[in-house]
């Protein structure tokens, strides 16, 4: 994009990310304009009702509720889309790329829906879209994975990338907290929404892992082929009982490459090492870990969320945008969402991991030779078994397992028979262990 007299910005949507990215643009305008050379200025903060403008102290001239004024004006080169959501926000955003206007969005969920659409409509315009936000807040992942490793055949991709359920499951597993009881604490701190369903249900995750999959990986990986396992189901005793076997809990989003080059992902709380990088990533925050051919590990580390973080990515692409390099990415490299051929995935059940796996048995003999014996039958090497004292119920204890690394869809058959024994007393309980990623050196 030429800098010309078109660097007016709209910010669409004054909520917590819109007021501070407006804010950014307005109190570090010159700040901005000194580092970059680019004369950037916000003209138009789009919604139905400012209160948070007003109460951010935001100059009441920049108000402004007919976005189609915002889109036939020849100054606003940007519209910044901050309202959230995959029906409105859509239209949106389809209006102001048809109108000629390069967009930047924070909107994992819509990109994750409706990427390869909404980059199709931006090509077709001659402008493009920004969304390093879309992924962990205020880490610079995006960007790291379109340019900083480009010269990479990355291999597998981890992430903590919901700040709601980190934080959950730190004070699960710092404090002894149940789930119940750390999810109150999160609404009670504005760390977790009333309805909280979209972050513990692991889609928040979900939404965001196929983004930097599809990315990382150069092909599509759709929404679809990836298997999601929310936090909401955990107990505590698992938690505890991990911890004793020198793990910590974590809802990983993870995506890796076979040997034979087809791709599996899915988003799940998994068991990690206590020395593993990712383990140390406690409350709100985020991290990516990103595994390359030639660079080797490399992790991204910072606030997953919130109004100045979040902004901060947004800002970023707004400079990018008027200073021409995004568009130069854009038009250069095959790697976007509408250009990416679709991903060869490894069918559900052909990945092979190490699992955590709980019984509640009934105390008699021979349970356990039963138990070990469906494992033998099914392929399944048990690389220890620890039997709880306490009782999870009247009559039954606690028995964990941890497999070696075997097909998850082997560890599913095998839950499966198992769970037709007269033995077994309630759920049994199934959760990955992750390791660490071998790199090639």
């Amino acid at each position: 994009m030429k800098l010309d007299k078109r660097y007016g910005i709209a910010v669409l949507g004054c909520g917590t990310v819109g007021g501070g990215t407006a804010k950014i643009l307005v109190e570090d305008n010159e700040f901005l304009r000194k580092r970059t050379n680019i004369p950037l200025f916000l003209k138009y903060i789009v919604d139905v009702k400012f209160d948070h403008a007003k109460a951010l102290g935001l100059p009441e001239n920049l108000y402004e509720k007919d976005y189609e004024k915002v889109l036939k004006d020849p100054e606003v080169g940007i519209v910044v889309e901050l309202i959230g959501g995959t029906t409105l926000a859509k239209d949106f955003i389809i209006k102001a790329l048809n109108a000629g206007k390069n967009v930047v969005t924070a909107n994992k969920a819509l990109l994750a829906h409706y990427g390869r659409e909404l980059f199709a409509v931006a090509r077709k315009n001659g402008v493009v879209i920004g969304f390093e936000a879309s992924c962990g807040g205020g880490i610079p992942i995006i960007r790291a994975l379109y340019d900083g490793l480009l010269a990479n055949r990355n291999e597998a991709l981890f992430g903590i990338v919901n700040g709601t359920c980190n934080y959950i499951l730190t004070q699960m597993t710092q404090n002894g907290k149940t789930y119940a009881e750390a999810l109150a604490e999160a609404q009670r701190d504005g760390l977790a929404e009333a309805n909280p369903t979209l972050d513990v249900s692991g889609l928040d995750s979900a939404h965001k892992l196929v983004i930097m999959s599809s990315l990382a990986f150069g092909k599509y990986v759709s929404l679809e082929s990836t298997p999601v396992i929310g936090i909401d189901t955990l107990d505590l005793s698992d938690v505890l009982a991990g911890q004793e076997l020198g793990y910590t809990i974590k809802l990983i989003a993870m995506a890796k490459k076979s040997t034979d080059g087809r791709i599996s992902t899915i988003v799940c709380p998994a068991f990690i090492d206590k020395k593993h990088p990712l383990a140390w990533v406690s409350g709100a925050f985020n991290a990516v870990s990103v595994y390359g051919h030639a660079v080797g590990h490399t992790m991204y580390y910072g606030r997953g969320a919130g109004a100045s973080p979040t902004a901060s990515a947004v800002t970023s692409d707004i400079i990018s945008i008027l200073s021409g390099a995004t568009e130069k990415f854009f038009n250069t490299y095959p790697i976007w969402l509408d250009n990416l051929p679709d991903a060869d995935m490894l069918p559900y059940g052909l990945s092979e991991e190490k699992f955590y796996i709980r019984f509640n048995v009934l105390d008699k003999p021979g349970v356990l030779a039963k138990v070990t014996a469906i494992f033998a039958k099914h392929n399944i090497s048990i690389a220890s078994v620890v039997q709880k004292n306490e009782k999870k119920e009247e009559h039954s204890i606690p028995i964990v397992i941890i497999t070696h690394y075997a097909l998850e869809g082997d560890i599913a058959d095998a839950l499966k028979e198992i769970s037709f024994l007269d033995e077994l007393s309630g759920n049994t309980v199934c959760i990955r262990i992750m390791e660490e990623h071998k790199e090639k050196f």
